[in-house]
């Protein structure tokens, strides 16, 4: 009697032990779904600059100080409704050809305005449209 009990144990730990392996496995499946997906997004985010409302835009001043660094330009921008991602836009800057160029300054942006047209403002590439101290 003892040698059933110790079979059907065994089996149960077999069976318990097989679908924790298949849970798993499809824990690591959806795991690495995710992770690219958001590697896709990430870079599609990168690469498709979109103005954060297109046609006229709204006009927002930003002011940039001394010292200020690319990343926390983006969250100034992010939060100004200008920009959808800080992170995003501090790795456009780094792969443009305005990397190391932002100036501080006052600046009056618009929504309409790609996040490679804002770069170009903020380095002085362009003709500003408003007000650059």
């Amino acid at each position: 009697m003892g040698n059933t009990k110790e079979r059907v144990g065994a089996a149960g730990v077999a069976v318990a032990g097989g679908i924790f392996r298949i849970v798993l496995y499809v824990c690591v499946v959806f795991l690495i779904f995710w992770i690219g997906k958001s590697t896709y997004q990430f870079g599609y985010n990168i690469f498709n600059q979109q103005a954060m409302s297109p046609g006229e835009g709204q006009e927002v001043t930003v002011v940039i100080k001394e010292d200020t660094s690319v990343y926390d330009i983006g969250k100034t921008l992010e939060r100004k409704g200008l920009i959808r991602d800080a992170l995003v836009f501090w790795v456009q800057e780094k792969l443009s050809n305005y990397n190391g160029q932002l100036r501080p300054g006052t600046y009056l942006l618009s929504t309409a305005y790609t996040p490679d047209r804002i770069m170009s403002i903020l380095a002085g590439d362009t003709e500003q449209e408003g007000n650059n101290s």
